[in-house]
């Protein structure tokens, strides 16, 4: 099984021996094929009383165009479904490998169920990894190409809602391939990333990584609570990306991380149409979006916890860059930036079934820039997730997850959404 895929089992099962330790291992020459990746698909009932778009950046779900507070459906979770395909050899004594990997839905919510129409949004079939990597033990690893971003990865791949739902149900299967699990409600989306990355070999449980990362990663045009037809927002430089990390082993192992990530985004007025106009001291403006987290997950024996904390500067919300500056003023597109932070706490139990129980909490905090007024702009989302994650085999778990999320603005409207899901997920 391809890294990443073995990082978000072994995060999301946090260590239960119900999941496969490799996908389908085919000798090809000098090569190893490993083909490996998940299916799963959940039935979801959601209900809310509160109207929809409330809260601008808000997470909970709110009623339909009809006033309907219960939603359900047939969705993927938090993973999609993935096949992957991972090639490994080890040519002039450096070890070389090269992934490749596609991640299409089980859901559409058109008519016809297998594209979009004008009345209707199909989901999106993603190509999330597509990269090469080179390296040894003695010295470490370069990799090149497309895969998870460095920053809040640990955030994500040790959440228990990979395994399941989390948060945003009704999304998936719209204009979205899956739901948001604990992204926007205690850590930042890494995303999926072009990067050119190094990690240091393992020196006695320490490792390291550091890389640069393809310029307008995130929502950085999104950055506004008011339209921005008229504000472009670029970056000159690559994204820089880092994360350092000691693992251990004993009565109790676990691991403790700490990561950055730092982009450069520059300001630019735009007519509607997208053409320049003249560019002045008040309405050009460039700012730098900081952020840092730390995190630590323990075992002991059947008990597992997990805990995880960010801070940043005009980094946003739930992806990297949303919201994240107001308006300076009156002019067109000098910015402040906001500060955020958040994070979420985790713990988990394997009864003697072989059932993991798990218990998490988080929340992610946007604050006002400075001398913004109070608006509708979220002021924080903050979610519970009981869920039980049963191996019914050694590939198949099957899941049963609540969840409730509250979104509340700055002008203090709440919304509030409960989510129970009822489904499965196999691994190979």
């Amino acid at each position: 099984m391809n890294n990443k895929i073995k990082l978000a089992v072994a995060g999301a099962v946090l260590s239960a021996a119900s999941v496969a330790n490799a996908g389908i291992i085919i000798p090809a020459g000098d090569w190893t094929i490993d083909i490996n990746g998940n299916v799963n698909a959940f039935a979801n009932f959601t209900n809310s009383d509160d109207p929809a778009a409330g809260v601008t950046g808000g997470l909970a779900s709110g009623e339909d165009p009809t006033g309907e507070g219960s939603q359900v459906g047939i969705n993927t979770g938090l993973l999609p479904a993935w096949l992957g395909f991972t090639g490994t050899t080890r040519q002039n004594n450096v070890d070389v490998s090269f992934t490749i990997s596609m991640q299409p839905g089980v859901s559409d919510n058109g008519p016809t169920g297998d594209g979009a129409t004008a009345s209707s949004v199909t989901n999106t079939f993603l190509a999330r990894q597509a990269f090469v990597t080179f390296g040894d033990k003695s010295w470490g690893t370069v990799k090149l190409g497309k895969d998870l971003g460095i920053f809040a990865s640990q955030a994500i791949l040790n959440d228990m809602t990979l395994l399941g739902v989390g948060s945003g149900a009704n999304t998936s299967g719209g204009a979205l391939n899956t739901t948001n699990g604990g992204i926007g409600t205690g850590y930042i989306y890494p995303a999926w990333k072009g990067q050119i990355s190094y990690t240091t070999p393992n020196m006695n449980g320490f490792s390291a990584t550091i890389g640069i990362t393809n310029p307008n990663q995130g929502d950085f045009g999104n950055a506004y609570v008011a339209a921005t037809s008229d504000t472009e927002l670029y970056q000159d430089r690559f994204g820089i990306e880092g994360q350092a990390m000691y693992e251990f082993t004993g009565d109790v192992s676990g691991k403790v991380w700490v990561g950055f990530a730092n982009y450069d985004v520059n300001t630019h007025p735009s007519n509607v149409a997208g053409a320049k106009v003249a560019v002045t001291s008040a309405t050009d403006d460039s700012y730098t979006a900081d952020v840092y987290d730390i995190g630590v997950n323990l075992n002991y024996g059947n008990l597992g916890l997990v805990g995880y904390y960010y801070s940043g500067d005009g980094v946003g919300t739930t992806f990297m860059g949303t919201l994240g500056v107001n308006r300076k003023g009156n002019s067109a597109d000098a910015v402040n930036t906001r500060d955020s932070d958040g994070g979420y706490v985790q713990a988990t139990y394997v009864i003697p079934t072989g059932t993991k129980l798990g218990a998490s909490w988080g929340r992610s905090n946007l604050d006002l820039a400075s001398g913004e007024s109070r608006s509708a702009l979220v002021d924080y989302n903050e979610r519970w997730t009981v869920g039980a994650y049963h191996p019914l085999t050694k590939h198949l778990n099957l899941v049963a997850e609540y969840n409730n999320v509250e979104s509340r603005s700055h002008s203090n409207v709440e919304m509030e959404s409960d989510t129970f899901s009822l489904g499965a997920i196999l691994f190979f």
